[in-house]
């Protein structure tokens, strides 16, 4: 990707918030490349908007640097800052049309009549607008609207979008429609982009980089398929993937993992009394009871369409199987499941560490 004028760095330095005796942001480092798709992900309360209202400049930070390029803009004024906000609440002027909607930023930099209208028809064919230019926000759908606020700030030509869980009000598929809409309206237009999301399957299919944040402590920096294949900890392990990451309660001795009376042999050595294996769902497999690594009755049994899902108990753990769509297993049967070792993930309990 060409890096274009516009393109910026983003640079978090050491940055910390605090509200009064509560720390929201700790010693928060982070670096965004020019051109960059970066998505903050993290569970509610996890500091992910305010390391985005701090780099907005809607809040200050108590301790630490910002910039954006080569500027420090820890002191600067958010109108300053070359950058443009999308938020989930869509935020548009309800007595203006679709066109004065979008062109509003250029309105106040009063440039003439004919660039502006030339700025706004192009901002909205980037995101397939231009024919409902004279309709209100009343009369737009919500992913109409969301396209709205998104043509506004493309509009203005930021060095730097944020956007603020911009897709959450909208349903299922739209949702995924818009995805893709803005995945391709990114690439082209080459902005460093920071989006801040706690749906682990928006950063997944978005981001170039994942930032995963856990009370105001960043867990991990990584690629999705990095995150997802060679999680850092415990909780990114269990926060990333879609079902989640099955763990399982046992002890490590040398090079087995024994939980619940059965011997699992693992690819990392150590002796660790409380100690949790995880394994995913699609690395799991269904046997007969005397083949498996282990051996439970099955909880419940969901047919998602292109797979089934098998939850099988496991002492006081439950364990989930992606199963072919055609498994007939009942509640209550007993089965085996298969775990391979090569792709199982030790982690020490006391502190979630990666056993490596």
């Amino acid at each position: 990707m060409t890096i274009s004028s516009t393109q910026a760095s983003v640079k978090f330095d050491s940055v910390q918030k605090s509200f009064g005796s509560v720390m929201v942001l700790e010693e928060f480092n982070l670096e965004v490349e020019p051109g960059e798709f970066l998505v903050l992900l993290g569970a509610s309360g996890s500091g992910k908007t305010t390391a985005l209202r701090i780099l907005s400049g809607l809040e200050a930070p108590s301790a630490g640097q910002v910039y954006i390029g080569e500027q420090n803009v820890t002191e600067v004024l958010p109108k300053y800052r070359d950058i443009s906000m999308v938020f989930q609440s869509y935020a548009l002027y309800p007595h203006k049309t679709v066109a004065e909607n979008i062109g509003f930023p250029l309105k106040v930099k009063k440039l003439p009549k004919a660039e502006m209208e030339a700025a706004i028809l192009d901002a909205a064919k980037q995101v397939q607008l231009e024919t409902l230019l004279e309709r209100y926000p009343r009369e737009l759908s919500g992913g109409q609207r969301q396209r709205v606020a998104l043509a506004r700030a493309i509009i203005r030509r930021p060095s730097v979008f944020l956007m603020d869980e911009p897709l959450s009000n909208l349903d299922a598929k739209l949702r995924g429609h818009m995805r893709a809409e803005l995945k391709h309206m990114q690439a082209t237009l080459g902005i460093t982009t920071i989006y801040v999301t706690h749906d682990q399957i928006e950063a997944m299919t978005l981001a170039h980089r994942v930032a995963v944040l856990e009370k105001g402590v960043l867990q991990q920096l990584a690629s999705p398929s990095e995150i997802y294949n060679n999680p850092a900890n415990l909780f990114v392990a269990q926060f990333i993937g879609s079902p989640a990451m099955n763990v399982i309660h046992g002890s490590l001795e040398k090079a087995n993992f024994l939980t619940f009376g059965a011997k699992v042999k693992t690819k990392v050595r150590g002796q660790i009394p409380e100690a949790v294996a995880g394994v995913r769902p699609e690395d799991c497999s269904v046997t007969s009871t005397g083949k498996g690594t282990l051996a439970g009755k099955i909880f419940t049994t969901e047919l998602i369409g292109d797979h089934t899902l098998v939850t099988v108990n496991w002492g006081d753990d439950q364990i989930v199987v992606k199963a072919h769509k055609d498994f007939d297993g009942k509640q209550g049967d007993a089965i085996g499941v298969h775990l391979p070792p090569e792709n199982l993930y030790i982690f020490d309990k006391t502190n979630g560490k990666r056993i490596r």
